[in-house]
C-alpha cells in the first residue's frame, strides 16, 4: 500500500461525466468495439457458439491472490455475484462442445490492487471451452485469438491506436505467433536472478510478471504451476504429480497477464478431492458435483481479460483509463 494520499486522490480517476465525454475515452471504446466484433468473428468462425453468462449463482470461481467473494440475498439464499464462470463453463460443455462468453465478472480485489494498473472491481472476460480439447489447444486458440483481435484493430482503427500513442511496430512480432514458453519453474529461476524473490509455490507476482513482460518483444506463455496456486479445477499432470496443466499467456512490454487456462478436472472424485485439499467443503459446491456425477466432459478453455487487452492494445498506463464505467479496489465511484 502507498503511505501517502487517500485511494481516490491516488487514482486520479476524473467524475464519470467528464470521463465518458473525453476524446480518449471515446476512441478507447471504438478500438473495443472492433476488439469485440474480431473475437466474435474469430470465435464463430472456428464454430464456437457464444452464451450469456450467469451474473449470481450459490457458487462461483473460488477466486485467489485475495480477491473476496460478494454475496447477494436471492428469495432467502445467499447466492454469489460472479467472479469467474468456469464452472458454469464446464456444466455447458454437454449441449454447447465449443462455447464462449464476454462475461462480466466482479472481484473484491485487496486494496492495494488499486495501484497496479491491472485490477478493476469490475471487469470483462472473453471466456472460452474447449470439450475433448488439450491444454496445448486451449493455448494455441487463445494465441491465435490474440493475433486475430490485434491485427483486425491494426488494420482497421490504425488512426485510432496513432491518436493514443500505440505504434503499430510494437505488434510486429506479436502477428507472427509462434510465441515462446517458459515453466512456472523456469520463470521463477529468472527472476530470482535478476533479485525478484519470487515464491516458488504461488502464482508469479504482479511485479514478477512484469519484469518478466520486459524481457520478450512478443507475448509468450508460462506452464505448469504448482498444485495449490490455483483453482481446484485445474487439471493436475498425471505424469508429474505437484504440476498442473494450465498456462498463463503473458503481453511483452510489462502489461503481464492477459490470459489464463488450463485443462480441467472432470472427474467426479478427483474434483471432490481437490476441492477437499483446497480447504472448502464439497457441500458447498452441490449443483456442480451434481453435473460432475452424470459426466462432465474432459475440457481445457481459458479467460482472456477484455479490459487487459484494451490497455495492451492501446498502451495505456492503468484499467480505468480503458474502462467507461471504472470501478478500481476500494475507490467509490458512480
Amino acid at each position: 500500500m502507498h503511505d501517502h494520499g487517500t485511494l481516490e486522490e491516488i487514482a486520479q480517476i476524473p467524475p464519470l461525466g467528464a470521463h465518458l465525454t473525453a476524446k480518449r475515452t471515446r476512441d478507447i471504446m471504438l478500438v473495443q468495439q472492433e476488439a469485440l466484433a474480431a473475437a466474435r468473428d474469430h470465435l464463430r468462425g472456428q464454430g464456437f457458439v457464444e452464451l450469456l453468462p450467469p451474473l449470481t449463482g450459490p457458487v462461483t470461481d473460488p477466486g485467489g491472490r485475495g480477491a473476496k467473494q460478494l454475496d447477494v440475498d436471492f428469495y432467502g439464499h445467499r447466492y454469489k455475484l460472479m467472479t469467474s464462470a468456469i464452472l458454469y463453463k464446464q456444466a455447458s460443455l454437454r449441449g454447447f462442445p465449443k462455447l464462449f462468453y464476454i462475461a462480466p465478472n466482479v472481484r473484491a480485489e485487496p486494496l492495494e490492487t488499486a495501484f497496479t494498473g491491472r485490477h478493476l472491481f469490475e471487469f470483462h472476460q472473453i471466456d472460452v471451452e474447449i470439450a475433448g480439447a488439450s491444454r496445448e489447444e486451449a493455448m494455441r486458440t487463445a494465441g491465435g485469438l490474440l493475433a486475430h483481435v490485434v491485427r483486425h484493430v491494426i488494420d482497421t482503427v490504425p488512426e485510432l491506436l496513432r491518436g493514443l500513442g500505440r505504434d503499430a511496430v510494437f505488434f510486429k512480432e506479436l502477428l507472427q505467433e509462434d510465441f515462446e514458453t517458459r515453466t512456472h519453474a523456469e520463470a521463477v529461476e529468472a527472476l530470482r536472478e535478476v533479485g525478484h524473490d519470487q515464491d516458488a509455490g504461488t502464482e508469479i507476482d504482479w511485479e514478477g510478471e512484469t519484469l518478466l513482460s520486459h524481457k520478450f518483444d512478443k507475448p509468450f506463455f508460462i506452464t505448469d504451476y504448482p498444485k495449490g496456486s490455483r483453482g481446484f479445477y485445474d487439471m493436475e499432470d498425471p505424469e508429474r504429480p505437484g504440476v498442473l496443466r494450465n498456462f498463463d499467456l503473458l503481453g511483452h512490454g510489462g502489461y503481464g497477464e492477459l490470459v489464463s487456462g488450463s485443462e480441467r478436472r472432470c472427474d467426479y472424485a478427483s474434483i471432490v478431492t481437490a476441492i477437499r485439499e483446497s480447504g472448502e467443503n464439497p457441500a458447498k459446491y452441490g449443483w456442480y458435483l451434481k453435473e460432475a456425477r452424470q459426466g462432465l466432459p474432459a475440457s481445457a478453455g481459458f479467460g482472456m481479460g477484455l479490459q487487459r487487452l484494451l490497455r495492451y492494445l492501446t498502451g495505456m498506463e492503468s484499467l480505468w483509463q480503458v474502462t467507461a464505467y471504472p470501478k478500481l479496489p476500494g475507490v467509490v465511484s458512480a
